[in-house]
């Protein structure tokens, strides 16, 4: 098995960091720009529950970089 950087757990400080807390703070960026584009054109007017709707969002953001990255930089899924 080959070492992956993108799946690594981090040492900080004494506090091991799982992987999944680095692919969060990755997919808020893009969270964000795709929030404010929905609201900039108007599609917070048509959806029914907002929170709801940002958080399903946000899953499809991180899911979308957990997986499609590394496929990407050809390291596994």
């Amino acid at each position: 098995m080959t070492w992956n950087p993108l799946f690594h757990t981090l040492d900080f400080f004494g506090f091991y960091l799982p992987p999944i807390l680095f692919w969060a703070l990755a997919a808020f960026i893009p969270f964000l720009a795709l929030s404010r584009l929905a609201q900039w054109c108007g599609f917070y007017d048509v959806v029914w529950h907002r929170p709801l709707f940002d958080a399903a969002l946000y899953v499809i953001v991180l899911v979308g970089l957990s997986v499609g990255l590394p496929l990407l930089t050809g390291g596994p899924a």
